[in-house]
């Protein structure tokens, strides 16, 4: 019997959705992978991030780029590690992180994660209407002007028109999501592209003297500059954590993981760079064309008044930011859901859970949620969950060795390897604790927002740090000490 069968079946820790995918049973490449990173890239909040990083830093241009290249780089670097342990064992982050936080210790940072995704997944959907809304709009006018929670007739309708779309595609399951982000991904590029062209063609002779001006930023080596630089990098790599720490929901449908790799060097450092290069030439061409630098391609495209760019442009939109997220807000918390009761949630149940909570989130963002300061909440516990990362990366290559216990794993049996203590390990949960002060502090200290940017990155740190102290002395003999750890 292969490793990957699972001998006894514990309903309270398995389900088909979160048991170990066999090799043969796995059909993404390196393309799939890139697409992955494509949609979590090229939404509208993705190009304003990298516009908007020329523009308020004060640095050179060039500084700015190798800042935004250097950390896809450190991203690559972090999820190759989170990605590795799914793409051997085929399992997902809930399942995965059990062999650190124990059996049920493991549904904390999965309901922490999951809690995030549902938010955002609700944010993320009205955005995507607004795209929706643009196309209605410029067909049929923008009806009466009467609205509802903020929201007008045709405004709803575009939002249930996206939230059941959405629905649609998870019901048909994993492959219909991974047909649809291949899909979406190069048309996002090939549309960025087009406009970059329309752009550079109408700026003409003056686009390369605009460019000259974000690239004519400073270029001194001051510890202002050096920080202004940090702060890109910080603010690039926090932009992706949440997709960091459960990359392995993706890489357990991956055959190699040579094809992994593959898939986050062109999806990372490259396409990161490439499509800031586009966000650049774009925003320098505005400041042509417009007399200031647009950041927004929503405001690009109201300023243009052509119908045939705003169908394009509303195409595009509606594609890239639901396409970010399925990635970054639906496959987690459908996981993680699922992981926690097993027998009654399955993946798809999952998900639907998740829809029906982020249809309320997405109906009321405009009116109540975004006026009282829920995204600093939800902000909070982002940065709460970035210890967990560190915890997971040290456990798997410094503790375990690399080697988890298939059958254990999915064993709540007092004793197993993942037992702990009553299923919990207390030890993750100290350094969790300490380490997610710390995080924590960064978003809710005024006197630390500086640190804003680095809390994700420093709180991982500290986790990973605090938990190898507490559990050191276990990792010589790992299936001992997997049972004695509590």
């Amino acid at each position: 019997m292969s490793e990957l069968d699972i001998k006894h079946i514990d309903p309270t820790l398995y389900n088909e959705d979160l048991a170990p995918l066999k090799p043969q049973d796995r059909n993404w490449g390196a393309f799939e992978i890139f697409n992955v990173w494509s949609n979590d890239i090229q939404s509208l909040f993705g190009y304003t991030l990298a516009a908007s990083l020329f523009l308020t830093y004060g640095l050179n241009g060039w500084a700015v780029m190798a800042a935004i290249i250097l950390a896809g780089v450190i991203v690559m670097f972090l999820v190759n590690l989170t990605g590795k342990p799914s793409v051997k064992y085929g399992i997902p982050f809930p399942v995965m992180v059990r062999a650190s936080m124990g059996v049920r210790g493991a549904n904390l940072p999965a309901m922490l994660r999951a809690i995030v995704g549902i938010f955002w997944y609700g944010v993320q959907t009205y955005f995507a209407s607004t795209a929706v809304s643009l196309l209605i709009t410029a067909f049929i006018g923008a009806g009466s002007g009467s609205t509802f929670l903020g929201l007008s007739g045709v405004a709803w309708v575009s939002f249930v028109i996206v939230w059941l779309f959405q629905i649609a595609i998870f019901w048909q399951g994993i492959e219909r999501i991974k047909h649809f982000l291949n899909w979406a991904g190069p048309l996002v590029y090939l549309v960025m592209l087009v406009l970059m062209v329309i752009v550079w063609y109408q700026a003409g002779s003056e686009l390369i003297p605009a460019i000259g001006t974000i690239f004519s930023g400073g270029t001194d080596t001051s510890g202002s500059s050096i920080a202004a630089f940090m702060a890109i990098v910080g603010t690039m790599v926090a932009y992706f954590a949440a997709v960091v720490i459960n990359f392995g929901d993706f890489t357990r449908f991956v055959k190699t993981e040579r094809q992994m790799k593959l898939g986050n060097l062109l999806g990372l450092p490259l396409n990161v760079a490439f499509f800031s290069f586009i966000a650049l030439i774009i925003t320098a061409g505005t400041l042509v064309l417009f007399g200031e630098a647009l950041t927004n391609p929503a405001d690009i495209v109201e300023r243009v008044d052509s119908l045939p760019l705003t169908i394009i442009a509303a195409l595009t939109f509606f594609a890239a930011t639901v396409g970010i997220n399925l990635v970054a807000n639906f496959i987690p918390p459908a996981y993680d859901l699922a992981n926690l009761f097993p027998s009654k949630i399955s993946f798809k149940m999952g998900g639907l859970i998740t829809a029906v909570i982020a249809f309320f989130v997405g109906a009321l963002w405009l009116s109540v949620i975004s006026q009282i300061g829920v995204p600093g909440f939800v902000n909070a516990l982002g940065a709460v969950v970035a210890p967990f990362y560190g915890i997971i990366v040290v456990d798997y290559y410094l503790i375990k060795r690399q080697h988890l216990n298939m059958q254990e794993l999915f064993s709540s049996a007092p004793g197993s390897a993942y037992y702990y203590v009553n299923g919990w390990n207390t030890r993750a949960l100290i350094a969790f604790g300490v380490a997610a002060l710390f995080s924590l502090s960064t978003v809710l200290v005024p006197a630390l927002s500086a640190l804003g940017g680095f809390g994700w990155m420093i709180g991982a740190a500290l986790g990973g740090l605090f938990y190898y102290g507490l559990m050191r002395q276990f990792k010589a003999e790992p299936a001992y000490a997997e049972q004695k750890a509590g």
